[in-house]
């Protein structure tokens, strides 16, 4: 044990001298900042200015007698307006002023910092999405210069146990992941967080928490593409070679599901966003019933955390049980 614990502080120098490692690093800071900032500039509340503009625009049309003969139209047949028919005269009045009638709103576009959107469909998503794919570029740039340098058949003279120099670079990597990814996404929300705070906005509590929990999971998967990049990277012993195909998955592999029938649960990608989103929801195909001459009929399927897991778990513990049976067993030049 104290063996590997002395490999895993070398293998950490290591990581964090390497230049190309530290500029990813560097990105995953810098990235989800500026996309924070972008976050608070979008939904920054009015100026003054923006204000008394978007209030003079709508007293200009309120001026328009079009309005007033549109609201009188609706006061003498409501139900043509898509109100009730029988709305007795005071009530179609104001009923068909709400529907007719210009409000403030309609000038003054200003959407509010909702920290549920952020974190189920907006940014907070995209955080996380493009830290898992810088940490994966970390795991396999920092073991593909070893392989190109020719430093691992070095690297094992001084220790010949291949297993514990394969575990030895794994846990610095995913290790690595783990912890930037979680302060990056912890330090995204809490700083949000304070934002909606400042606005009189929800914030705080169980939104918080979930927010928090969201940042827990998605660290989670980038250590696990960390891990990933590291494994194909000691297995194909190429960073380009693994890049390749990471991607060439990504891109064609939820299409050759759908050609063989096993998209949907099967998918890659809906997995990974059921483990980050604490479920994911999807429309499937399925058979119309009888009588539907559309040909096109769905239905919502869901894909639970567990599985989410299982999936993403197993497939990441099986290509590490190949890197390290290859790297074991195969001649180091």
């Amino acid at each position: 044990m104290k063996g590997l614990l002395r490999l895993v502080r070398v293998e950490l120098r290591r990581l964090l001298h390497r230049r190309a490692v530290v500029l990813l690093l560097a990105a995953c800071v810098a990235i989800p900042l500026v996309i924070g900032i972008a976050e608070a500039i979008d939904t920054r509340p009015a100026s003054d200015d923006e204000v008394a503009a978007a209030r003079a625009e709508l007293e200009r049309e309120l001026e328009n007698g079009r309005y007033e003969r549109d609201v009188r139209d609706c006061v003498e047949a409501p139900g043509s307006w898509g109100l009730p028919a029988n709305l007795p005269a005071e009530e179609a009045e104001s009923a068909c002023r709400d529907v007719i009638e210009p409000t403030l709103d309609w000038y003054l576009w200003s959407p509010q910092l909702d920290l549920a959107s952020v974190r189920d469909e907006g940014s907070g998503l995209a955080v996380a999405m493009v830290l898992t794919m810088l940490l994966m570029l970390v795991g396999t740039t920092f073991t593909g210069h070893d392989w190109a340098s020719g430093s691992v058949s070095n690297q094992v003279l001084f220790e010949p146990r291949r297993g514990r120099v394969w575990a030895g670079k794994a846990i610095v990597v995913t290790g690595t992941a783990f912890v930037v990814s979680l302060v990056v996404l912890g330090g995204f929300w809490l700083a949000l967080d304070t934002l909606a705070s400042s606005r009189g906005l929800p914030h705080g509590g169980g939104l918080l928490r979930d927010c928090l929990a969201m940042a827990l999971r998605a660290s989670f998967i980038a250590a696990l593409a960390a891990l990933l990049g590291y494994a194909l990277t000691m297995l194909f012993r190429s960073t380009v070679a693994t890049l390749g195909i990471v991607f060439g998955v990504a891109l064609v592999g939820g299409m050759l599901l759908a050609v063989l029938g096993f998209d949907g649960n099967l998918n890659p990608a809906h997995n990974v966003l059921a483990v980050i989103l604490h479920g994911f929801h999807y429309s499937a195909e399925v058979p119309c019933p009888p009588g539907d001459m559309s040909g096109w009929c769905y239905e919502d399927r869901q894909i639970g955390l567990g599985q989410g897991l299982a999936y993403v778990g197993t497939v990441v513990a099986a290509l590490c049980a190949v890197s390290l049976t290859v790297f074991r067993r195969r001649d180091i030049p």
